[in-house]
C-alpha cells in the first residue's frame, strides 16, 4: 500500500526539495502553502494553496491520517527580514498560529508523529558573542535568550510540539536547522539567506569590482546544503529520538571567507565594501555530537561543493533576469 505524506510549507525552499525526495521514495504527497514553488513545478500529487493560519484551511488539508507529516510552514527570511525589528509581530503571530492550528488538527486526526523544523536562532545570544567559539550544543538552550523574536517563536513552538508528546501521546520530532542553502532558494528581494545573497552579488559584479557586505565580515556561520538537510530530516522523523537536535554543518566560516569562496568559484577578483546592516549573533556553528550519537549520522558534504551548485544556479537566474 502506498504511504502518504503531508508537507506544510511545500511551496518553500526546503519543503519543495523534501517533496521531491518523498516522491522518489514512492510516497503519495500532499503539499500546502500560500504559493507554489517559485523556481520549479511542484512534484506533489496534491497541492493546496491555502493559509494555515485559517482553521478551516487546516481542516481541509488535514482530512485524513498521514504516514508522515512535515511542518515547515513559517513566516521567515534572512537577516534582512528577521533582524530589523520591523516584522516581529507578523513573524510571531503568523508562525505561532500556524503551529497551534496544524498541531491541534493533526492530534484530533490521530496522527501520532509530526516533524517540526525549529531553528538555531532559538539558541541564547549570550553563547554566540565570540565568533570563534560559539556554543550551540542542544543542552545550552536554557536559560533562554534568543537574539530575535523569530527565535523566541521557534523556542515556544518546540515546547508546544514536545508538550503534545507528553500530554497527548504523540511522537513529534524537533530539529534545529542551521542556515540551509542550495539551488531553488530565495536569492533576491530581502528574504534571502547569506549564501544566496553573496552568490547574487558576486554573479552581478565584474572581476575587480566591490560588493557590499553587512558588518565587518568577521561574524561566523555554518551553512548546510539542502540535500543534507532533507536526509537529516528524514532520519530524525523515522528514528526513535524526539530531539530537539541540530541539523546543520559544523564547517564554520566567516562571512568574509564565504565571499572569498564564492568569488573563487566564480573566478572573479571581488573586493568587499563593509557597510552597516542587520547581523544577528557574532558566531554560530552546528554542534553535531548529539545527532551523530543518536542517529549515527552527520553531514559530510563540503561547503565548497554545495556553493558550486548554488552559484551556478543563482548565476543562471541573474542572467535570465538581465536578459528579460
Amino acid at each position: 500500500m502506498t504511504k502518504s505524506a503531508l508537507v506544510c510549507g511545500a511551496g518553500g525552499f526546503i519543503g519543495s526539495h523534501l517533496v521531491k525526495r518523498l516522491k522518489r521514495e514512492g510516497f503519495w504527497v500532499r503539499g500546502v502553502d500560500l504559493k507554489f514553488p517559485e523556481f520549479a513545478e511542484t512534484e506533489a500529487d496534491d497541492f493546496l494553496i491555502g493559509d494555515l493560519r485559517n482553521q478551516a484551511v487546516c481542516d481541509q488539508v488535514i482530512d485524513r491520517r498521514f504516514d508522515e507529516v512535515y511542518q515547515l510552514a513559517a513566516d521567515m527570511g534572512g537577516a534582512g527580514y528577521i533582524f530589523t525589528g520591523l516584522n516581529d509581530a507578523d513573524i510571531m503571530h503568523n508562525s505561532a498560529t500556524i503551529n497551534l492550528n496544524v498541531l491541534d488538527r493533526l492530534h484530533k486526526r490521530n496522527t501520532k508523529r509530526v516533524f517540526y523544523s525549529s531553528s538555531a536562532c532559538m539558541y541564547p545570544a549570550y553563547n554566540q558573542e565570540d565568533p570563534d567559539n560559539p556554543n550551540c550544543e542542544e543542552s545550552s538552550a536554557y536559560p533562554a535568550a534568543p537574539d530575535s523574536e523569530y527565535g523566541w517563536e521557534k523556542l515556544f513552538s518546540e515546547r508546544l510540539y514536545l508538550a503534545y508528546n507528553r500530554n497527548h501521546g504523540m511522537s513529534n520530532r524537533v530539529a534545529r536547522y542551521h542556515n540551509i542553502f542550495g539551488p531553488e532558494g530565495t536569492w533576491t528581494g530581502g528574504k534571502e539567506k547569506a549564501p544566496a545573497a553573496v552568490c547574487r552579488k558576486v554573479a552581478m559584479a565584474k572581476s575587480g569590482e566591490e560588493i557590499e557586505i553587512w558588518g565587518d565580515g568577521t561574524q561566523t556561520r555554518s551553512f548546510l546544503y539542502i540535500d543534507e538537510c532533507v536526509e537529516g530530516t528524514l532520519r530524525l522523523t523515522r528514528s526513535d529520538f524526539e530531539g530537539p537536535v541540530n541539523v546543520g554543518s559544523d564547517e564554520m566560516v566567516s562571512i568574509n571567507q564565504l565571499v572569498d569562496l564564492v568569488a573563487d568559484i566564480a573566478g572573479k577578483d571581488i573586493r568587499k565594501n563593509h557597510i552597516p546592516g542587520p547581523l544577528g549573533v557574532r558566531g554560530r556553528n552546528s554542534d553535531n555530537r548529539l545527532i551523530e550519537q543518536r542517529l549515527g549520522w552527520r553531514p559530510s558534504q563540503s561547503l565548497r561543493k554545495g556553493l558550486e551548485a548554488t552559484y551556478e544556479w543563482v548565476e543562471r537566474q541573474v542572467k535570465r533576469n538581465d536578459a528579460s
